[in-house]
């Protein structure tokens, strides 16, 4: 199945006082590369997650963002430092022995006393919120496969229009094929006859054998062959359920290295705007299918 590589996914749950949202970007790669921004106390569910994507796909740049929000998660807890208090009680002490003052120490001023009271924030993460944030991973990685799906349907639609489009410049090579020769075969024959002059004696038979030597050098009967295979390949693999787009490369380079060779051989002006259409489809192709998984 034709899959592309882009794509966007994204579960929202909510537990209690909590929002949790999953959100899963995929970009073309080579291989599938991961990467997660995610809570740092939440960061032992990364091989996890990791292993849930492997489940999914094989090829592509994921990124994956889990943002927690609410009350819930988090435990306010006031902290009192008594020793740096002890040491404000005595030095407050020492001040009123030291100048004669007269009064109570007003409770009132501890709180804008620096440092003396704090409040720190531990987060809890229950195992019912890490369960929820599996699954809603699952259902993330299922929405962005489906827009994958739907991005490489309309890719399979694009490429096979095109190898359409070379099939068909594929059979009037094929077409092509025996008048070319021909004339390759009368153009090297008359040469001959201008280079001897008509007075020279000229073995017939020598002369043939070494014409279709020659011409046999022209022939692109080999090439237009190994394209119709590799269309045939080419058609064979987009149906293939599993990832195709290193395999759809490898055929394109091969069938642009069979039309180079067909370029190389022919001095055909037909073959030659014919050979320049096929290698710009193949171009397309080759753009197209670095989007496919």
């Amino acid at each position: 199945m034709v899959m592309s590589m882009t794509g966007y996914g994204q579960d929202v749950f909510h537990l209690g006082n909590t929002t949790v949202t999953v959100e899963i970007r995929s970009v073309n790669h080579r291989f599938l590369d991961f990467t997660a921004k995610i809570p740092r106390s939440l960061l032992f569910l990364e091989d996890k997650i990791k292993r849930i994507l492997q489940s999914y796909f094989q090829r592509g740049r994921m990124e994956v963002y889990i943002n927690v929000q609410g009350d819930g998660l988090v435990q306010k807890e006031l902290y009192t430092d008594w020793e740096l208090m002890d040491k404000y009680i005595d030095q407050i002490k020492s001040a009123k022995a030291r100048y004669n003052l007269a009064g109570e120490i007003p409770v009132t001023i501890m709180p804008e006393i620096p440092d003396l009271f704090s409040v720190q924030e531990t987060e809890n993460y229950s195992d019912e919120l890490k369960n929820f944030i599996t699954t809603s991973t699952k259902r993330a990685c299922e929405q962005l496969l489906l827009m994958r799906k739907e991005e490489g349907a309309f890719l399979l639609k694009d490429v096979r229009n095109r190898m359409l489009e070379i099939q068909e410049t594929v059979s009037h090579l094929q077409t092509r094929r025996e008048s070319v020769i021909e004339e390759y075969r009368d153009r090297i024959q008359s040469r001959i006859y201008n280079y001897l002059g008509e007075n020279d004696v000229i073995d017939q038979t020598r002369m043939h054998q070494e014409i279709a030597l020659l011409a046999e050098k022209g022939d692109i009967t080999e090439e237009i062959t190994r394209l119709q295979s590799h269309i045939d390949h080419f058609f064979e693999t987009v149906e293939l359920n599993d990832a195709v787009g290193r395999k759809l490369d490898f055929i394109m380079q091969e069938m642009h290295r069979e039309a180079n060779t067909v370029g190389s051989k022919s001095t055909d002006a037909k073959i030659g705007v014919w050979i320049v259409s096929l290698k710009s489809e193949i171009e397309k192709i080759k753009e197209q299918i670095q989007n496919i998984e």
